[in-house]
């Protein structure tokens, strides 16, 4: 798979065949109101295929099912090891079907094809079979207390999780959500973005194939105004668990209040940090990371590193190192082993990004980008962008673009760039780069921010939390503090006869 060319992947693109319709209780099947929407292909406009449009009257079926299957117990109190096998089984089938995974995720929005093929399938599949070899390692609890009581503290799933996931990493997010909270024992309604359901869908016929039982994996695609308010509204989801903006997180915050006060976990937005110092000895890494940091994806990402803050004696030389590496990262057919970035998710998303950068020239130093683009005359494209001497204040390090553009800011001390990296809404991700040790800790313990990664950018794995602070949300996905989204703590008392 690593020496597939173009044409091997178009080969294999054209072999496809899309999921199209809702799973729930355990078949595909058609939206109640019988309407579809396209799910277009954003390097080149094409509809991939028409989708089930999922509301209100979908969820309420999908969450039925959910409440059912846990209820019977078919899966809630399926023995820990029996759990266990189902989803090793899961993960095994995504590895078997990997390159069908990696093409639903980049023809569906964008994303390069070796990306997903490298990191986001195997990602899921890994997330898969660690929770899967979680489940039968998490102890319950005894209570200290007197002669004559024994107090148990035990995990028990929740009941019906709702999970509203976003578009840009739009396999790796679902199993985010569904392998914990699944692992615990509850049942899952996930609706995937509108943008990037594909994955979701096969996800689901892969689960029931492994032999997650009807009703416990259900997935109903449509809108967030419709479909996902439903979930947030519903009476009977116990959870709901969400990535995506700090607004919508906002409006599933009210949802809870206005229905059944279900728990939300909202891992929501971001604008990250990195901080570069004097003291760093390879800045070639530190420039190589920036990029990635930034321009992985397409620059798609809640914790990308769009702020870069560049200690003011090393800032010019640091910017052409970042010049020379944008211009080496030029977008093409995501398709193409040999492209750099793939496509933006869609053609909103690109004129979103772009009345940003039409805005930046006005008011900043445009280096590098500055332009949307196209492969073959079509598609959703934009150019790494960098724009030097950034204002602190200008919109361009202060909201959220979710796309290919960096901000370059310098500063002149240790405790300046501290104060301009905390001086945001978000506080998800940021990075530090020295060596100096007793800076680095003595930075990473100011800034606020869920994971400080210390020369590198946006470490994660599934042993350690992902989630924010601030509006990026309390939300934590990932490790075994994952389970705490999914599970309540139950105490039982007992008195006996000391």
């Amino acid at each position: 798979m690593l020496d597939y060319t173009l044409e091997d992947w178009r080969s294999r693109a054209g072999q496809i065949s899309f999921r199209n319709k809702a799973f729930i209780d355990g078949k595909f099947v058609d939206a109640v109101s019988g309407k579809t929407f396209d799910s277009i292909n954003p390097a080149n406009g094409q509809v991939l295929a028409q989708v089930a449009e999922c509301d209100a009257a979908d969820v309420d079926l999908a969450v039925a099912a959910g409440r059912r299957a846990f209820e019977d117990g078919r899966w809630s109190r399926m023995a820990p090891g029996d759990r266990k096998a189902v989803l090793l089984k899961l993960a095994d089938l995504i590895r078997a079907n990997l390159e069908e995974m990696a093409l639903l995720d980049s023809l569906d929005m964008g994303k390069l094809v070796t990306d997903a093929a490298t990191i986001d399938a195997p990602g899921s599949a890994h997330f898969f079979q660690w929770y899967a070899e979680a489940i039968d390692k998490v102890y319950d609890e005894v209570a200290p207390t007197g002669p004559g009581d024994l107090a148990l503290v035990s995990r028990v799933p929740l009941g019906v999780v709702g999970a509203v996931t976003p578009w840009n990493f739009p396999l790796d997010m679902a199993t985010w959500k569904a392998a914990a909270a699944l692992a615990a024992g509850n049942s899952v309604v996930l609706k995937p973005a509108e943008q990037s359901p594909l994955s979701a869908l096969r996800l689901a016929e892969l689960a029931a194939e492994a032999g997650v039982p009807d009703g416990v994996f259900n997935v109903v695609p449509g809108f967030g105004h419709t479909a996902g308010q439903a979930l947030g509204l519903h009476m009977d989801v116990d959870c709901l668990a969400f990535t995506g903006s700090t607004m919508i997180g906002k409006k599933f915050m009210e949802y809870s209040g206005q229905s059944n006060l279900k728990q939300v976990w909202p891992e929501t937005g971001g604008k990250s940090p990195n901080l570069v110092f004097a003291d760093c000895e390879n800045l070639d890494a530190a420039a190589d990371m920036a990029a990635f940091g930034i321009f992985f994806n397409q620059g798609e990402v809640c914790s990308a590193n769009s702020r870069l803050y560049v200690e003011r004696s090393i800032k010019d030389a640091f910017v052409e190192k970042m010049i020379a590496r944008a211009e080496g990262m030029q977008p093409g057919d995501p398709l193409d082993p040999a492209s750099k970035m793939g496509a933006i998710v869609d053609e909103k998303q690109t004129e979103d990004i772009m009345r940003f950068v039409e805005g930046g020239k006005k008011t900043a130093n445009l280096v590098a980008g500055g332009e949307r683009a196209y492969v073959d005359g079509k598609g959703c494209f934009v150019a790494p962008t960098i724009f030097d001497d950034v204002s602190h204040d200008d919109p361009l390090a202060r909201d959220e673009i979710f796309g290919p553009v960096l901000s370059i800011i310098p500063f002149d001390s240790e405790d300046e760039a501290v104060t301009m990296a905390n001086d945001s809404v978000y506080g998800l991700a940021a990075s530090v780069w020295t060596d100096n040790l007793g800076r680095a800790l003595r930075v990473s313990d100011k800034l606020m921010a869920g994971t400080v990664s210390v020369n590198t950018v946006d470490a994660l794995s599934a042993q350690t939390p992902f989630g924010g602070m601030k509006q990026s949300g309390f939300g934590r996905d990932l490790s075994l503090h994952s389970f705490d989204k999914y599970t309540a703590l139950k105490t039982t008392w007992i008195k006996y006869q000391a």
